[in-house]
């Protein structure tokens, strides 16, 4: 069994960052991300400021999975400039792992985290040709907004933009409880 079954989600560390970066050029070797983004984003993914959660997908001592999001508007809110949303920053299940239902999973505990960080909606950038990444997105409720062209380089690949209104009431109904171990959101 892989994916739902026996794999472990926790918070993303900086000692994952590696196995982050090996997994992350393997399946997206045009515009992979860098060391120092990942990085930056854990830099704000703890303690009582924090903006960002990471997870990720750990099965037999090897990450098969991660995910991230981000949040704004957060400190604007206390001034009256209106609610936090949250932005899907990666999803990424590795290719032996794809159809188990860990990016669901994945997908749920950032939905959770949007939810903690009281967000309004939740909006991401997906490649035009993934589709197995949509019909993901589209099952958790998100629908399409617009399109960025060329958003992703050196490929010039267009990009969904996707939008889930109320992350509270989209939850992964085939597995309500993911069990997430790691600090809660903002600790």
């Amino acid at each position: 069994m892989t994916g739902t079954e026996t794999s472990v989600l926790r918070e993303m560390r900086w000692w994952d960052i590696d196995s982050v970066l090996e997994l992350e050029r393997d399946l997206f070797p045009e515009d992979a991300w860098s060391r120092g983004m990942f990085w930056s984003e854990l830099a704000h993914s703890r303690g009582p400021g924090a903006t960002r959660r990471y997870v990720v997908a750990e099965e037999d001592g090897r990450i098969v999975g991660y995910a991230g999001l981000t949040t704004s508007g957060a400190e604007s809110d206390s001034d009256g400039g209106g609610a936090p949303a949250a932005d899907v920053q990666t999803i990424t299940v590795t290719r032996d792992h794809w159809g188990t239902g860990l990016g669901s999973r994945l997908l749920t505990e950032l939905l959770r985290a949007a939810t903690a960080f009281e967000c309004t909606e939740v909006l991401l950038e997906c490649r035009i040709d993934n589709v197995r990444a949509q019909k993901l997105y589209e099952r958790f409720g998100f629908e399409t907004i617009g399109v960025r062209r060329g958003y992703y380089q050196p490929g010039n690949v267009d990009a969904l933009v996707m939008r889930l209104t109320d992350p509270s009431t989209s939850v992964n109904p085939a597995n309500p409880g993911n069990g997430v171990q790691g600090t809660e959101t903002h600790g």
